[in-house]
């Protein structure tokens, strides 16, 4: 798969580069609008000071392992943060600057430029980033774009100010923090291997004439011959850096690298995120026309970006990290991939369908989807002690509605299915047709994991129960969860129906409609006005009102009356309608603790979408808006430049929590801003 779209992208980049020969240069640049709203949206500024530095935000593209940063103001170097790889130990920094500049003339005049005092601009967008440096003798331009999932191109384009020719001496230099990656000179490039991954990093000058220096196994320098620059010219300067995995081809990629052009690359990648933008500005619900939704849309984009990851080690498909930030997320989780592959079905769905593929590759014969899977299993390994709510038709069945890809749904439909009967095999302790969460190692701990809301109140006084050998239940029955499993029914249902299976859908539907009833009999406490978990029987309710409450009116498996109570109770001050409306439970219940929560009172994006797509789908239109701003306006850095989006957040004083540049937090922001 890889060798076929590293073919094509020679060909197109060859094509193009001859095509904007014959045209005007502006003309394709004309058209790049919705780009601009990218401009800054994140801060990628920040120097390393050691490998293990995690303060600052990080850009890639391409589903590259590896992400660089903007020079910080204060203590700057000609040259790029980084990289940061995630090619081993779930994340280190190789350098503060792999490739960092160094100019001098024949007088070894070392005061050319001061990269501290002269840099002058720095702008980052989802295409690419740009730096620049400048005084009275130079002006120093520096961009860097991925060119694939293996390599990103850093161009220096180096102008004369001056009224006299100039003589410079420049070299490029490399110096590695301690992370078992070592320096080796071998045919005219910088080798960088490592001995805590199989991953291969090569660094090379491509279109100057240079000698290479290896100092030290963590030292390099790149040494350029003189550059003789007459007044008001420039020369350019590319450098490429790639980190490739042994499955891919070196030879490949390195020829790939020898026939590409840096403007049509560049321009490449902002015809293709303005593509990706436009489908999101464009689309966008009514009411969300002002320029900071776009903004924000576009920071969404950018987030999942930043988290995406071409297929590696045991990895076979394409997908995202919930965030490369924290070390423990560099992985694929279950429900968080068919939350990433919803938001991405907007605007890009080829990524959503691998995304999905890439956690049903671990599907077991029974239908079981595994919690977690890693690249690397020696650093971690997979999880099979639970699987997480079921939401993958869900995130399938949006999909098909965006690309009405058939054959997709041909493909997915019977791995659904089985996963959808797995759950009544081996999580339906009574049979009754109402589903526990549980664990396949007989453990609470993984059971609640099992949840999704891992210490949620309603698990405090869990028990486990053996259901079959490797198939526990917890001792209550859960209304998100069966809201789940009726959706999934309407949804099944659909896609059976796409494929001709009347029968099959019919099924769907009865199974639906019998569920329905149980929810709503069975869940819904009348006094209360609110759905809860109950015991098995069905004969008590498991009381403290969380964010599982709405999931019934986001299925529309509540009726209208039953609606109309959990909608006042969301809406209420005191209860759900804080800061940041829609948390994980109610702000006035004793055990409500955000800072010390995690699932007992931060608002985590996703439950308050859910809440805000079950208010509409019963017609209350207007309190859905309302929650919507309250949600963006409220939650501290969404709106705005700068800030990442984070994992949760504190619902009554906004703040963020947890970990920054969270992928289903950005999936569930598209979601809520975009017109189904």
């Amino acid at each position: 798969m890889d060798t076929k779209r590293t073919l094509t992208l020679i060909l197109f980049l060859l094509l193009f580069s001859c095509k904007r020969n014959e045209t005007n240069n502006t003309s394709s640049s004309n058209n790049i609008n919705h780009l601009l709203f990218s401009q800054n949206i994140l801060n990628f500024k920040g120097v390393p000071k050691t490998k293990a530095d995690r303060d600052m935000l990080m850009f890639s593209d391409n589903g590259a392992w590896f992400a660089y940063g903007l020079q910080d103001s204060e203590i700057a170097l000609a040259g790029f943060s980084g990289p940061f790889l995630m090619t081993q130990e779930n994340g280190v920094w190789i350098s503060p600057s792999l490739t960092q500049l160094e100019l001098s003339n024949d007088s070894n005049d070392s005061n050319l430029m001061d990269w501290e005092k002269d840099l002058v601009q720095q702008n980052s967008f989802s295409s690419h980033l740009e730096q620049t440096f400048e005084n009275d003798n130079l002006r120093v331009e520096q961009q860097l774009v991925f060119v694939s999932g293996h390599t990103a191109l850093q161009r220096t384009t180096i102008t004369n100010n001056s009224d006299v020719e100039i003589t410079l001496n420049s070299n490029f230099s490399g110096n590695l923090f301690a992370t078992g990656v070592q320096v080796f000179k071998e045919n005219g490039l910088i080798k960088l291997e490592s001995s805590k991954s199989d991953a291969m990093g090569y660094v090379q000058l491509r279109n100057m004439p240079n000698d290479i220096v290896i100092q030290d196994s963590l030292s390099f320098e790149i040494n350029c011959r003189s550059l003789v620059l007459p007044s008001k010219k420039s020369k350019e300067l590319i450098v490429t850096q790639t980190f490739i995995f042994p499955e891919y081809s070196w030879d490949k990629e390195r020829q790939l690298i020898s026939q590409i052009d840096f403007d049509s690359v560049l321009q490449t990648r902002k015809l293709e995120k303005e593509n990706e933008l436009t489908s999101l500005i464009e689309n966008r619900k009514a009411n969300f026309e002002n320029d900071k939704y776009a903004e924000v849309l576009a920071k969404a984009q950018l987030t999942l970006q930043n988290n995406w990851r071409i297929p590696a080690g045991e990895l076979k498909y394409q997908g995202l990290f919930p965030s490369y930030q924290y070390e423990w997320f560099h992985g694929f989780w279950s429900w968080d991939s068919w939350k990433h592959a919803a938001g991405l079905s907007y605007y890009n769905p080829s990524l959503a369908k691998d995304q999905m593929r890439a956690m049903f590759d671990f599907q077991r014969e029974d239908g079981f989807i595994v919690d977690c899977v890693y690249r690397d299993t020696t650093i971690e390994a997979h999880n099979y002690r639970d699987t997480k709510p079921p939401l993958s038709t869900w995130a399938v069945a949006k999909i098909f509605k965006k690309d009405s890809d058939i054959d997709f749904v041909k493909e997915m439909y019977p791995k659904l299915k089985k996963y959808h009967s797995w759950w009544y095999d081996k999580r339906d302790h009574d049979q009754d047709g109402i589903c526990e969460y549980g664990s396949t190692d007989g453990t609470v701990l993984a059971a609640k994991w099992e949840s999704g809301m891992d210490n949620a109140i309603r698990f405090d006084n869990s028990k486990i129960l053996k259901n079959s050998e490797g198939a526990y239940s917890l001792n209550q029955e859960s209304v998100d969860l069966n809201a789940y499993l009726y959706a999934e029914k309407l949804y099944l249902a659909m896609l059976a129906k796409a494929l001709g299976k009347t029968e099959e859908a019919n099924t769907y539907h009865t199974e639906a409609n019998t569920l329905k009833k149980s929810i709503q009999d069975q869940f819904y406490d009348a006094e209360d006005g609110w759905f809860y978990d109950t015991n098995l029987e069905g004969t008590k309710f498991i009381k403290g009102a969380g964010s599982e409450g709405w999931t019934a009116l986001w299925a529309t498996a509540a009726s209208q009356e039953q609606a109309e109570t959990i909608k006042t109770k969301m809406m209420d001050p005191n209860k759900f309608f804080t800061k940041v409306p829609f948390q994980t439970m109610a702000k006035d219940h004793p055990k409500f603790d955000p800072m010390n929560g995690y699932w007992r009172g931060p608002n985590w994006l996703d439950q308050a979408y859910f809440g805000v797509k079950g208010l509409r789908n019963y017609g209350f239109e207007e309190e859905a808006d309302k929650a919507t701003i309250q949600i963006l306006e409220g939650a501290e850095g969404v709106l705005g430049k700068g800030k990442s989006i984070r994992e949760n957040y504190h619902p009554v004083t906004g703040k963020g929590l947890e970990a920054q540049n969270f992928s289903w937090s950005a999936a569930h922001i598209i979601m809520l801003l975009m017109e189904d």
